[in-house]
């Protein structure tokens, strides 16, 4: 199959995959603490990825560990942490739509850090996307004040990140294979992962029956929706434009307000218009 053709079939298999992560996240925080969550997202990751790709650290330059350490740090580490947060207090659909902002912040970066040109209907699609995340954050947080809406920062904060992270993969590690960078990205954090894990006090809690139903969601989350899920995301950046890869987050949405839907998730009516305005931002930005 084309590049054309291909990329277009990872854009819709990472939507269904990272839709899922939403409802997954929430899940597994009724048994863990947003630090181990984090944590055993990556530790199984990390896992997976080492007994299918260790021999892939090997093709791995030195001069580019720096940058694949720079792209764990901004593509997993923090944000894992950060949804984790976040959905402690914010229901999982808005939190996967907030998320839809990582082209808008590829788009910005890019041009301010790393020197890709835009057009001004892309300018204009980014303050109209910021116009509707302020619309989606104060109409929730008057509607559901049982929820502390600041935490949605830190979605918006985890956005910008990824927007970092595949435009340093683009300028930096385009030459090496998707399996090479995923691998290295968690071999690089699993330690750090081990280390909170155990300071959280994990091991001890692990005997639980609820702390064990989380675990099992937990385990689908970091195997599917961050291992194999990155390595066809990184195919998908090397194969198109980190503008056109980010724009998988014009899907996630969707796939993640069904899965609210089925777990008493709803969003007001002017939420709603909300993401559909933050949605047309994201397509005029990332439109050529």
């Amino acid at each position: 199959m084309e590049s054309k053709q291909l990329k277009w079939v990872y854009l819709a298999v990472l939507a269904l995959v990272w839709g899922s992560s939403f409802i997954l996240i929430k899940k597994g925080l009724i048994g863990l603490t947003a630090l181990q969550l984090g944590s055993l997202r990556i530790v199984f990751a990390a896992l997976f990825l080492l007994l299918i790709g260790f021999k892939s650290l090997f093709k791995i330059p030195k001069e580019k560990w720096k940058y694949i350490a720079l792209t764990s740090l901004f593509g997993t580490f923090v944000p894992a942490f950060l949804f984790a947060l976040a959905q402690t207090e914010i229901d999982s659909s808005v939190s996967s739509i907030l998320n839809s902002l990582t082209p808008l912040n590829t788009l910005i970066l890019g041009a301010l850090i790393f020197g890709v040109s835009f057009q001004r209907r892309q300018v204009f699609g980014v303050f109209i996307g910021l116009l509707g995340s302020l619309l989606l954050v104060f109409n929730g947080a008057m509607n559901h004040p049982d929820q502390n809406y600041y935490y949605a920062i830190l979605v918006i904060i985890a956005s910008i990140c990824y927007a970092v992270n595949v435009n340093l993969i683009k300028r930096f590690l385009s030459d090496l294979s998707p399996v090479s960078i995923t691998t290295g990205n968690f071999l690089v954090l699993l330690f750090p992962s081990l280390t909170i894990l155990y300071l959280t006090g994990f091991t001890s809690a692990i005997h639980i029956e609820k702390v064990q139903e989380a675990i099992l969601f937990i385990m689908i989350l970091g195997v599917v929706g961050t291992g194999i899920a990155n390595i066809l995301f990184f195919k998908l950046i090397q194969i198109s434009s980190p503008v056109f890869a980010t724009s998988v987050t014009y899907l996630i949405p969707v796939v993640a307000f069904f899965w609210g839907l089925l777990d008493n998730e709803m969003l007001t009516s002017i939420q709603f218009f909300g993401a559909f305005i933050i949605l047309i931002g994201v397509y005029l930005s990332a439109k050529k």
